[in-house]
């Protein structure tokens, strides 16, 4: 295991002699690229992504399971597969009763067991169901609504806890908007053919739903229509995802009384006794528009109609946990009508993810220990902080900046704390029991155990050890509150480190990965936290104008993207994830250099120049095959731009970059050098 590690010290800029004496850079490495992952027959000018990523995608052409599928995801699959062993194992070796091996075996094997849950049927949610049948008032309603948070099935708004945005040392609780079966509220509202056909297919849905718990058919497609009236109205206060990316705007803290007072129609009192939380003491209510009309809903819709809707919650929150036919027509609607996916994927996956979100830090323990040794911390953290350097260096070169927003900005870089691999301490799965006769039962008992720890955390001190990301995840984050990039084990495997790449392949892939995050802390929402995690001022307005300026240029250029005929990609709502892929592309390029800069000339590998292979490092990450309806889903919902255009986007705002390929204004890519978004 020394040697898989080699490279990473390497890649954190120590010179490769300090590794290995003998040999010099280009005798220790092999080949990451090869021609038939490129598309050579494309000019890099006219499309660097289909230049760098052509043959990878022609080889790797969409399974029928998925609706994208990418390098990324090819590393989270081997990530599944690693996870898969790991689980299995535990199912064949149980170990004593109340062991993570008994409980990580015991939640798989259940869900595994589909003979028992097909003949079961709908059964496992029958008392539920006659429950909601059962309600008579008001008040059995806003019980209802409360026995279903404390399952996390969350049927009106979450109810959590997180910290204080203006006072990030203490917990506090939360609520946001939910309440809607499909994935955004402009599929309720827009009158586009897409969303009319999707409202349609939803509609079908939920009354297949109905009628597989024994509902006649006219009676099921009636309580469809019903469900869908009423989450319509939801989805006509609810805020969009854009006016969500507002921390001013959806910072809106009260007492249980100023609650009182906001929406007087709810009796938050009694819903609050409901979920165990009578003393919560500050909440932040991130969309005060939408918790009013929730309120007026509770007075004004019948007890009939709310019936119908927490029914509704309950069948569908459950599905994909019952019979082979919820299955089928959960994805049916989900998998194929959302995301055009064409077929489901085997059970063994399914019920992998539920274990690992029911027990991720017990399954997380267990995958530390076989694949990722306690030295990789110690190796990953000198990369991260030869990246924090870069940064310093661009925030001294900038010049558009003044010295006292500067001095405020290295003092936030300074503080940002690294979390790499794997938490400091594990979460107690001690007061969790998981059975081995029911998958349903495992599913809400663990959610259950997980609302109750979320709790438990109000009124609290922010535990600053606590990861929000299991060690197995393949992917990376930035908290603004907590200000924390934070990088799980998993994702240290290529395409996002190279254990036989060069340095300029690993900056410009794990490089720009750790960039990207540390950017999140000053893109146009992170940099409205301070070095504390405090939401607070630390900009002159100045700077803050000038800032806001080279950011449009961004939202802009993003704006001008068709991502399919007549559906242009959103600048506004990406510009977070957008400003992080440039500055990450920026900062870690610097570094690169930094990390060479003694070495003297670096030797060209398979005829690309280290600098190429630093930009074809990086693109390679995003190579993917992805199906229209995705396109249109992932468009109207994620924050993060589409593959193609996170390399064909941010690439031509870097002088970098066309100097590396020998790129001029005759360039399909080219953006002229006054139009070019250069932030960080």
């Amino acid at each position: 295991m020394q040697n898989k590690y080699l490279m990473l010290v390497c890649a954190a800029g120590l010179t490769l002699a300090a590794c290995q004496s003998n040999q010099t850079q280009n005798e220790l490495i092999k080949p990451v690229f090869s021609s038939n992952d490129m598309d050579l027959s494309v000019d890099p000018g006219e499309d660097f992504y289909q230049y760098a990523n052509g043959g990878w995608m022609k080889k790797n052409p969409l399974p029928d399971e998925k609706s994208r599928y990418g390098s990324f995801d090819q590393l989270a699959e081997e990530s599944k597969e690693k996870v898969k062993t790991i689980v299995e194992n535990a199912a064949n070796n149980k170990g004593e009763a109340g062991s993570l091996s008994q409980k990580i075996g015991d939640f798989y094997l259940a869900g595994m067991d589909t003979l028992s849950i097909n003949n079961a049927g709908y059964t496992p949610i029958k008392a539920m169901l006659k429950k909601v049948s059962s309600i008579s008032t008001k008040d059995d309603v806003v019980n209802m609504i409360a026995e279903l948070q404390s399952q996390q099935l969350t049927p009106l708004f979450y109810f959590y806890s997180s910290a204080d945005q203006k006072n990030s040392e203490m917990t506090i609780a939360g609520i946001y908007q939910s309440g809607l079966g499909m994935p955004d509220r402009d599929y309720y509202l827009e009158d586009d053919e897409t969303s009319v056909k999707l409202r349609l297919a939803y509609t079908e849905y939920l009354t297949k739903l109905f009628a597989l718990c024994s509902y006649p058919e006219d009676e099921a497609a009636q309580l469809a229509t019903t469900v869908l009236a009423f989450e319509t109205q939801l989805a006509e206060v609810s805020n969009t995802r854009l006016e969500n990316r507002d921390p001013h705007a959806t910072y809106n803290k009260v007492s249980v009384d100023g609650l009182n007072k906001m929406a007087p129609e709810f009796p938050w009192n009694d819903y609050l006794n409901g979920i165990n939380v009578s003393q919560p003491g500050d909440i932040n209510v991130s969309q005060p528009k939408f918790i009013k009309a929730v309120a007026e809903l509770y007075q004004t819709e019948s007890i009939d109609t709310w019936k119908t809707f927490l029914s509704s919650v309950i069948i569908r929150k459950t599905a994909s946990y019952l019979s082979d036919d919820f299955v089928k027509a959960n994805f049916a609607f989900y998998g194929e009508a959302l995301s055009g996916k064409k077929a489901m994927e085997p059970r063994w996956k399914t019920v992998l993810g539920s274990t690992n979100s029911a027990l991720g830090e017990a399954v997380g323990q267990l995958f530390v220990a076989k694949y990722f040794p306690p030295v990789a911390k110690q190796r990953m953290d000198a990369l991260v902080e030869n990246l924090r350097i870069a940064f310093g260096q661009r925030i001294d070169q900038l010049e558009w900046m003044s010295d006292e927003t500067k001095k405020a900005a290295h003092e936030k870089l300074a503080a940002i704390r690294v979390k790499i691999g794997y938490p400091s301490k594990w979460r107690d799965y001690s007061e969790l029991n998981i059975y081995a006769d029911s998958y349903l039962k495992n599913v809400l008992v663990s959610n259950q155990f997980d609302f109750a720890h979320d709790m438990s955390k109000i009124g609290q001190a922010v535990d600053k050890e606590e990861w929000h990301m299991s060690p197995q995840t393949v992917n990376a984050y930035y908290s603004p509150v907590g200000n924390e990039i934070v990088f799980p084990a998993a994702i240290l495997q290529p395409p996002f480190f190279y254990l036989d790449g060069d340095d300029a392949v690993n900056y410009g892939a794990i490089g720009v990965v750790i960039g990207h995050e540390m950017t999140h802390g000053f893109d146009d929402k992170g940099r409205l936290y301070g070095k504390d995690g405090n939401l607070q001022t630390w900009w002159t307005d100045e700077d803050s104008e000038l800032f806001n300026a080279r950011t449009k240029l961004l939202v802009d250029q993003f704006n001008e993207i068709e991502v399919l005929e007549g559906t242009y990609a959103d600048g506004e709502l990406s510009l977070g994830e957008n400003i992080a892929d440039l500055g990450g592309l920026a900062i870690s390029y610097q570094a690169y250099q930094n990390s060479i800069k003694d070495k003297g000339e670096v030797a060209d590998i398979d005829g690309f120049t280290d600098e190429q292979r630093f930009f074809l490092g990086y693109s390679r990450v995003w190579a993917q095959n992805i199906r229209d309806k995705e396109i249109l889903r992932l468009t109207k919902v994620d924050v993060h731009s589409l593959g193609v255009n996170r390399v064909n986007g941010p690439l031509p705002n870097l002088q970098q970059f066309y100097d590396a390929f020998n790129l001029d204004a005759n360039a399909a890519l080219f953006i002229a050098p006054e139009n070019r978004a250069s932030i960080w």
